[in-house]
Parts: structure tokens; C-alpha cells; sequence
């Protein structure tokens, strides 16, 4: 499993915890310290939506110009921003063999694990 994310996010700390207390092994992509892979990140796009993939709730977003926030109309131009800025990509992505899972959710988690979907 791959865990994608910002370490200092505190819902990626929740996710990270969550997923040692259930004694299951994952890798950890930081996008602040190992980047952003653009062909993950437009699989995650084609398969969550750009609506979902771009966090439009956190702080990152809320400081951007309303010019800049006008401007992403599409999938093509939230990749773009994602890119410039990886804060701006939902946290975190869990990549499992199962199924991937975006945002953490310990019930959706749990119900994942309990189908075997994880691990």
C-alpha cells in the first residue's frame, strides 16, 4: 500500500495512526518532500473527479487570488494547479490493492479492511 500526503497534515497523522494501530505496512509519498507524480496524480483525477482530488477547504486554497480560484474550471486546470501547488491535493490518497481511498473516513477504512481490500 501507498499512502500519499503531507506528514504535517493532521488528518494524513490520523490515516498514519490508523494504519500502524491496524499493523498494516504502507509506504509514505510525501508531496512536500518527494514531489508530485503527474500521472498519479491525473489517475487520481480520472478516478475521483477533479472536484474531489482538488481541496478546495483548506487553508492553501483560501489564500489563492480569486483570479487564480476563477480559473480552475476543468480537470485539465486543476491538475495544473495540484501540480504548482501540492497542498492543494486531498489528503490524504491511500493506494491499496483493493481499491483507493481519498480522505480518511475509519469507517470506510474499516469496511475496506474488513472486505480484505487492504493490506
Amino acid at each position: 500500500m501507498k499512502l500519499y500526503g503531507i506528514a504535517n497534515c493532521d488528518t494524513v497523522k490520523k490515516a498514519r495512526r490508523w494504519l500502524d494501530d491496524a499493523g498494516l505496512a504502507y509506504d509514505f509519498h510525501n508531496y512536500k518532500k518527494d514531489g508530485v507524480d503527474e500521472e498519479r496524480l491525473r489517475a487520481f483525477v480520472e478516478e475521483f473527479g477533479w472536484g474531489t482530488v482538488l481541496n478546495r477547504k483548506g487553508t492553501t486554497w483560501r489564500k489563492q487570488p480569486d483570479e487564480v480560484k476563477d480559473a480552475v474550471t476543468d480537470a485539465e486546470t486543476a491538475v495544473q494547479l495540484m501540480l504548482a501547488e501540492p497542498s492543494m491535493i486531498k489528503r490524504p490518497i491511500l493506494e491499496a490493492r483493493g481499491r483507493n481511498l481519498i480522505g480518511f473516513d475509519e469507517t470506510g477504512w474499516e469496511i475496506a479492511l474488513e472486505a480484505g481490500e487492504l493490506g
